[in-house]
């Protein structure tokens, strides 16, 4: 079975530096020369003379439109963004991508800390954005969905079928084996707090700094923990929830959400408290999203849609004593309703 994005054909599938470099070239001259038509149509010449030209362009370009919106919100971070982008031309990839990073850093380092990754998409096999989700189906049959903001690497030998999860939240639905490979592989799943043996399994991981949350949907999960005292790993039955650090695999109650919702574009919430549901809301978005302490222990259940965020914080006025506050469009307080 093909893999059905060009990102998954393997690890080693990014475009060369030297290509990358073209790339921005292209993109910076053609940002101060907008309205030269025959240079986009050149531009466009060398994009179709190589897939490796393609993918080295939307990256290059993915890149540069979420900077951008980033910076947006920051003043004064834009002009040493442009001072940094005018550079870029002279830097390979890694260098510029380095030396991007620091205007982020430049405006807000506590705003902008959980958006500022964009560039990380760029050395992972899989990633998404913030409020991005995205289904893949491996060359073995196993159906990898990504979350907002989250990011896999890919290691598959004959030797082993391993998925690395290095940020964020994914939905593991596991397959067979390569075409032509013996059977005998098992499909682990590692997070930076054990690994995740999946036997026939559908199942949800969620990486956090100090922890990782598993939920079982169907089949089984083998739990390795990195410091299992007896030596046994834990093994997780459908409906099961557990939460991994590193000490321990301990057995949770289900929490006041359903965890796959996301992968419908949907936040179905269980009397869930109001600051824990902005939290999760806020995955979804740039910028800060809050509410006051006299509120954040208000309760609510429903189904919101994720695809516009302020729409969704718009419906909770109406269902909560509650009042929204916009100092900008990526700077949202829930107050108490007078």
């Amino acid at each position: 079975m093909k893999p059905v994005d060009n990102l998954s054909l393997n690890r080693h599938g990014e475009p060369q530096q030297q290509v990358v470099k073209q790339a921005i070239h292209w993109l910076l001259r053609l940002r101060n020369n907008a309205s030269n038509s025959k240079l986009r149509q050149q531009c466009d010449v060398w994009r179709a003379a190589h897939h490796e030209h393609e993918l080295a362009w939307q990256r290059v370009q993915s890149l540069h439109s979420e900077l951008s919106s980033n910076l947006r919100g920051v003043p004064g971070a834009q002009a040493a963004f442009n001072t940094l982008e005018n550079s870029a031309q002279e830097l390979g990839r890694r260098q510029a991508l380095k030396l991007l990073s620091g205007a982020l850093l430049m405006g807000s380092v506590a705003w902008l800390g959980k958006d500022a990754v964009g560039w990380q998409q760029w050395s992972a096999d899989f990633a998404t954005a913030t409020g991005e989700r995205r289904a893949f189906q491996l060359p073995d049959g196993t159906r990898l969905e990504l979350n907002t903001d989250s990011a896999v690497d890919l290691d598959y030998t004959p030797q082993q079928r391993l998925i690395k999860l290095t940020r964020g939240e994914i939905i593991i639905t596991c397959g067979g084996a390569d075409e032509g490979a013996a059977f005998d592989r098992p499909l682990r799943i590692q997070s930076r707090h054990g690994v995740y043996e999946g036997l026939g399994a559908r199942f949800i991981l969620r990486q956090d700094a100090d922890c990782t949350r598993l939920s079982v949907t169907n089949g089984q999960v083998v739990i390795h923990s990195p410091l299992d005292a007896d030596d046994q790993p834990a093994r997780a039955e459908a409906g099961h929830s557990y939460l991994i650090d590193h000490h321990q695999a301990k057995l949770v109650p289900p929490p006041d959400m359903d965890v796959g919702a996301w992968a419908d574009g949907l936040i179905v919430t269980r009397n869930m408290r109001l600051g824990d549901f902005l939290k999760e809301v806020g995955r979804y978005r740039h910028g800060y999203l809050t509410c006051a302490a006299d509120i954040a222990d208000l309760r609510l259940s429903g189904v919101f849609r994720l695809e516009d965020t302020d729409k969704l914080l718009a419906i909770l006025p109406q269902t909560l004593p509650v009042q929204l506050r916009y100092r900008t469009r990526w700077w949202v307080t829930l107050e108490r309703q007078v």
